[in-house]
């Protein structure tokens, strides 16, 4: 697989006129070794989200929560011991394609993205075999406890899947302060990346659009770089109180001016608020 960025991120970085800022980060793309520290910060986490395609190649962001050791890293290998929760529309999803995990320890707000292919996805393991692996940076990491909320929402029911934002969604995704978005590129993969912000950063347009703007980070313009060529995304928010999530596909425009920011067009939701409402 060829590294460094690719053509998508290359222009981001030149409509943001960081391009000589960019380079300097580039060998962080290099081919993937899983060890030393990356490897200890992977075995300790106990939540992670994964972008992936379901079985009708749909895009989406799923949580995945389990004790510290889930992550299991050597090499090029990252085995994970566990899967998408079955109400989850990753759940079952099939081996063989791009995939992209964030993990991320929100106490000291350290991440590292993982990007490969998916090359085996049994009833409780995934494998992915890597193609990078490197870190990003700490801002707008805000210190909610996913893992617990996640594992807690597993007994929820079945969630409710529409082509619109419901007004119970819609507050939600106004009140969040962190959202995780799921992009991907024809030749280079499947990613996952955190969002964060102030409570209400996130804009509901319509029942069918959102936008969130855009804060500086590493300049390296992953996602950005991803939606240049192909505009599918996939967004994940979550309930802290209930550990309920809602997760949607659609597509993603980035706007550069006057105030860069992403605008989301709804396709598919998939909502499990309604189901760990109480009775």
């Amino acid at each position: 697989m060829k590294w460094g960025f690719h053509e998508g991120e290359l222009a981001a970085q030149r409509a943001a006129g960081v391009s000589l800022q960019a380079q300097r980060l580039e060998g962080m793309l290099a081919p993937a070794d899983l060890s030393g520290g990356a490897q200890k910060f992977l075995s300790l986490r106990s939540y992670a989200v994964l972008t992936g395609r379901d079985h009708d190649g749909v895009l989406w962001a799923s949580p995945l929560a389990a004790p510290p050791g889930f992550l299991d890293a050597r090499g090029d290998v990252l085995q994970l011991a566990t899967t998408p929760r079955t109400s989850d529309p990753l759940h079952g999803l099939p081996a063989d394609q791009p995939v992209g995990l964030i993990v991320i320890d929100f106490a000291t707000r350290r991440r590292i993205r993982v990007n490969g292919t998916l090359t085996e996805a049994g009833q409780d393991r995934l494998v992915v075999r890597v193609d990078q692996a490197y870190g990003n940076c700490p801002q707008h990491i805000h210190p909610h406890d996913l893992a617990a909320a996640v594992a807690a929402g597993r007994s929820g029911g079945a969630p409710h899947r529409a082509g619109v934002l419901t007004p119970q969604v819609q507050a939600l995704v106004a009140a969040s302060d962190t959202f995780f978005l799921g992009t991907t590129h024809p030749s280079r993969g499947s990613d996952a990346s955190h969002r964060g912000g102030p409570p209400a950063f996130v804009q509901v347009s319509s029942p069918t659009r959102l936008w969130w703007p855009d804060y500086p980070g590493n300049n390296m313009f992953n996602s950005f770089g991803n939606l240049q060529v192909d505009d599918e995304a996939a967004l994940l928010f979550t309930d802290y109180a209930t550990g309920a999530t809602v997760q949607m596909s659609g597509t993603a425009q980035v706007v550069w001016s006057p105030q860069r920011r992403v605008e989301f067009t709804v396709r598919q939701v998939v909502d499990g608020l309604s189901a760990h409402q109480p009775a």
